[in-house]
């Protein structure tokens, strides 16, 4: 099958791509630095050059299915400027990308990235599930305008899922690769209360599921893309200081998270408990289900390096 893949430059998209040629599929990507893009990523995927929010005449051409990952950075501060960045890159990025699947005429599967902050934040300890309701708050407004643009495709016949991605772990990138260095050091702990859910998934996990749904196109609609086991951040501190044979008994004051990051703050002091329900009925086995086990297998002997 032949799939376009935008975001493929990040560290999920990269992973994906190398996974959907390793068994066999044709790999088209949509970026905006096409040549450094092209440059890390297996010899064979091909590309067009993205700018702006119009995906060129053309550039679908002959594609089965989409993969759409691209969108503004979450983590950092939220000015008015940024906000407009985070939505607009997801929206009018993805309402461009749905207009370019149904101009190629090709396409019958959608798979469009979404996040688990569609739940909104302050749910406290309820587990949330895809038929639960959003939130209403900046990124659970982002999340509903985003899904929103990408269901479209379904009018064009395009069978169309979005995935609520949670917190994806690898040392290169996200999350994980920003919290490394305190915690190498002994100076991790828990954020804020401690109290509060981290929804997260081994990105094989997730490059797996990806896959998963891009050839099951019965698959529509939303699913939560996190693991089945969620834990708080404080359980999330002391499982990475275990693996990395480091103390993990710092904490960061909320006040002080927020004096950095404003509003962005809530996002790690909030959180949410998310359970990949759908995936689980349809049959999707985790590899990686438990934290502790992900981050060995993550992290390995370099761990301590």
């Amino acid at each position: 099958m032949r799939v376009a893949v935008t975001g493929a430059s990040g560290f999920l998209g990269a992973r994906l791509v190398q996974c959907l040629c390793d068994v066999g599929h044709q790999v088209h990507v949509l970026s905006r630095n096409l040549e450094r893009t092209l440059a890390s990523l297996p010899a064979g995927v091909t590309g067009t050059s993205w700018v702006g929010w119009e995906v060129p005449d053309g550039a679908l051409a002959g594609v089965e299915a989409v993969v759409h990952l691209a969108g503004e950075p979450v983590d950092q501060r939220w000015t008015r400027e940024v906000k407009h960045r985070i939505h607009d890159s997801r929206v009018l990025g993805t309402r461009a990308v749905v207009a370019a699947l149904e101009r190629a005429g090709t396409v019958r599967r959608f798979v469009s990235a979404s996040a688990v902050g569609y739940y909104g934040g302050a749910r406290g300890a309820q587990p949330l599930t895809e038929s639960h309701a959003p939130g209403d708050d900046f990124l659970a407004r982002v999340c509903q305008d985003w899904e929103t643009e990408a269901l479209r495709a379904r009018a064009a016949g395009v069978a169309t899922a979005v995935l609520r991605i949670g917190v994806v772990l690898h040392p290169s990138g996200g999350a994980l690769h920003r919290m490394l260095p305190l915690f190498r050091v002994g100076a991790g702990g828990r954020v804020g209360a401690g109290l509060q859910y981290v929804s997260w998934v081994h990105r094989e996990d997730l490059v797996d599921l990806l896959r998963f749904v891009v050839e099951r196109p019965e698959l529509e609609g939303a699913l939560n893309a996190t693991s089945p086991v969620p834990v708080t951040n404080a359980e999330f501190a002391h499982a990475l200081g275990r693996v990395l044979e480091r103390p993990a008994g710092m904490h960061v004051p909320g006040l002080v998270l927020k004096a950095r990051f404003g509003e962005m703050a809530r996002v790690v002091l909030e959180g949410q408990r998310v359970l990949p329900a759908r995936a689980l009925e349809r049959g999707f086995v985790f590899q990686h289900p438990e934290l502790e086990a992900a981050l060995r297998d993550l992290l390995g002997p370099a761990a301590l390096a």
